[in-house]
């Protein structure tokens, strides 16, 4: 297996992922409730859009922490097994994902 390979992949996804978080910081910046500037369904619509901002911004973080600890697995030589019954992970998955921690069987 090529370690470096996928050791590539998740830091060019750990980057993306970092500059995504930073340049959307804004997006989920507290909604103004003055009706004398934004009316009542602008309102809705901007809490609901902060509502998705915060979502994505929760997934991206959770992306981070499971590429985290897939590069810490790479550099513990543990990389490509199922952290639930040690089997090797099907190479087409890691390539499909890098940060699967779970053979296919223990994803169901």
């Amino acid at each position: 297996m090529n370690l470096n390979k996928y050791r590539t992949m998740l830091l060019t996804r750990q980057s993306e992922l970092t500059e995504l978080i930073s340049s959307t910081k804004g997006n989920s910046a507290t909604v103004t409730l003055d009706q004398t500037s934004v009316g009542r369904l602008s309102r809705m619509d901007a809490i609901q859009g902060q509502a998705m901002a915060e979502e994505i911004k929760r997934r991206r973080d959770n992306e981070l922490l499971r590429i985290e600890a897939a590069l810490i697995r790479i550099k513990e030589d543990d990389f490509g097994y199922c952290l639930t019954c040690g089997d090797d992970i099907d190479e087409k998955r890691l390539v499909l994902d890098p940060s699967i921690s779970l053979c296919s069987k223990c994803a169901v």
